[in-house]
């Protein structure tokens, strides 16, 4: 909910709450300190203590220590964030509205990212309190006082954060008042806002277009599923073919009649609609960051539900590309929807498809929170692209296994495909069914573990993390230069 807005300066500005980010044994550079201040300091020095404040002349001044890693500068722009993270909690325990940043290191981009980290970290959502006012934090402004030639980088990551707002709200908003229906409706209102096309099907079109995974998956729902079409094509755009994103969009997910248990599993499936947000949340920054690159958004959605009417293990459905798939498991729906949006990128002749998407629990359980699985039949060349803006971002790409065995264990006996492929890689064959659906070269990314979060994971938050969104646009940004 709302936004934290960061904005350039080129001086520092008076009577505003200063955070100083120093290196070292260094000092805050403020004038006229007095004895004791210069003694209090003196004695945080000594402590090593990584933050200490202190009032002077009627402002608050805030010093965080932060230091350079010997040889890899992301980690010490992660650094940076989470020192961002580390004081949010003290902003606004001191009711403090507005901060200016003074990188007072050597680090040139210091103050950038740990702006960064400070704005994430002051998301919130709070709209079901009752009494709201009382909740919200009192940060509102970051003021990044830089080099004039740092004001782009400024003015797109305020893009880029509050674009990650708008992921989170919509992962954390409840499946009671955002379903697939209302996804749609964001979709169109988002479009012409920020000045992207959108086309938004219903269920009639879907049904035209024989889209058998997705209605198959929908059966069970009394919420019509949507498919919605997102495109941003510039007039410049650097690339003759587009890149094609395609994001999972469930909703909600029971797990159908292979039922979900309720304990720390179906109580927070709202997020299985991690990847349409944040195929959405990417569209919503490139607009607004005007890359020149073309680029279509896929977002098939519904909720996975029991009525009676549900699709059922046993079941055959037939998918908008023709091939046949045997239901063995009605809790890999993700897999089911995004098959037949996969199938449809082919129309656009793209240079990449890329998937992204909450797929599955063994990806979750192979690398927890601290990145996502990363595989395709794309070359090597744009694997590596991928896995080098997870790094910039601190959103790290784990590359798994592609091999062809992983494929063999989706076939069925009694038809194209099966849905599922067993315990072993369950990642991997997951994958490996969804490559049956494109021409294109193909990327696909296992988010499971990192959409959402049951307690603070640092500048990610608690809750919908947003996780992905930075990742894509940063893949999008590096190609558009």
């Amino acid at each position: 909910m709302g936004s934290t807005s960061i904005i350039h300066a080129s001086k520092a500005l008076a009577k505003v709450a200063t955070i100083h980010l120093v290196s070292g044994d260094a000092k805050p550079s403020i004038n006229n300190l007095s004895k004791d201040l210069v003694s209090f300091i003196d004695t945080q020095i000594k402590a090593k203590n990584g933050q200490y404040y202190f009032q002077h002349d009627g402002t608050l001044h805030i010093v965080v220590k932060v230091e350079a890693h010997k040889s890899n500068s992301n980690y010490t722009n992660e650094t940076c964030r989470k020192a961002g993270h580390g004081v949010c909690g003290l902003i606004n325990k001191m009711k403090v509205a507005k901060v200016q940043v003074l990188n007072e290191t050597t680090l040139t981009q210091a103050g950038l990212y740990f702006a960064e980290g400070l704005a994430l970290s002051n998301y919130q959502f709070i709209k079901y309190y009752k009494d709201t006012s009382k909740k919200y934090n009192s940060l509102s402004t970051i003021t990044v006082v830089a080099d004039a030639k740092l004001k782009k980088d400024i003015d797109q990551m305020n893009i880029v954060c509050a674009s990650l707002y708008t992921v989170r709200d919509m992962v954390n908003e409840p499946v009671a008042s955002f379903n697939s229906v209302d996804l749609g409706k964001l979709v169109q209102s988002s479009a012409k806002k920020y000045g992207f096309k959108a086309e938004v099907w219903d269920k009639k079109k879907i049904q035209a277009k024989k889209f058998g995974g997705l209605l198959a998956v929908n059966q069970g729902s009394n919420i019509p599923p949507t498919f919605s079409i997102l495109e941003w094509k510039p007039a410049k755009a650097k690339n003759k073919k587009p890149i094609v994103l395609v994001g999972k969009g469930v909703v909600y997910d029971t797990g159908g009649l292979s039922l979900k248990p309720t304990g720390n599993s179906m109580d927070y499936m709202k997020c299985d609609m991690t990847g349409a947000a944040t195929v959405l949340g990417t569209f919503i920054a490139i607009a607004q960051a005007k890359l020149d690159l073309h680029v279509i958004g896929l977002i098939p959605s519904t909720d996975n539900r029991i009525n009676g009417n549900e699709y059922t293990p046993g079941d055959v459905i037939k998918m908008h590309n023709g091939l046949f798939v045997e239901v063995l498991n009605t809790d890999a729906e993700g897999r089911m929807i995004l098959a037949d949006a996969l199938s449809w990128a082919d129309n656009y002749n793209p240079e990449l498809v890329v998937d992204i998407a909450t797929l599955t629990g063994a990806a979750a359980r192979a690398i927890g929170h601290f990145g996502h699985g990363l595989m395709g039949n794309a070359d090597e060349k744009v694997l590596n692209e991928f896995k080098q803006a997870g790094e910039e971002v601190y959103e790290r790409c784990v590359e798994l296994p592609f091999w062809d065995e992983y494929g063999d264990l989706m076939k069925s006996s009694i038809a194209d495909l099966k849905n599922v492929g067993g315990a072993d890689g369950g990642a991997m064959t997951a994958g490996k069914f969804l490559e049956h659906f494109t021409k294109a070269p193909y990327v696909h990314n296992d988010i499971a573990g990192c959409s959402f979060a049951h307690s603070e994971v640092n500048y990610r938050g608690k809750g919908g993390t947003g996780y992905g969104m930075r990742y894509l646009f940063q893949f999008l940004k590096n190609r558009a230069k």
